[in-house]
């Protein structure tokens, strides 16, 4: 009798083994496939970053350009026009005076 309860303990074991790996089979593809569009979308958001990083560093540059070519035409305004350039500050420095001067009262 002993023998039997072995067995079929055995055969338990050997049943649960197989209806384990008959679901394993069974979830294979489904895990395969969502891996694959995991790995896409991974994909796909990397080419979107590196192309926003791109069009950043673009925009970047243009800035600074701009900022140059805008520091050089302003030099060259002060140097061309040194009066008007004072008179121009003064009046600003003095609009600004009286801006400030009326909010805080």
């Amino acid at each position: 009798m002993e023998a039997i309860g072995k067995l079929d303990g055995s055969n338990s074991v050997n049943t649960a083994h197989n209806t384990i790996n008959k679901a394993a089979d069974a979830v294979r593809p489904a895990v395969d496939r969502v891996a694959s569009s995991a790995h896409s979308a991974v994909d796909r958001i990397a080419d979107v970053a590196a192309s926003a990083a791109d069009t950043l560093s673009v925009r970047g540059a243009q800035i600074r350009d701009a900022q140059a070519k805008m520091t050089g035409q302003a030099r060259s305004y002060v140097t061309a026009h040194p009066l008007a350039t004072v008179g121009i500050a003064v009046a600003a420095g003095f609009l600004l005076s009286r801006l400030f001067s009326s909010s805080s009262r």
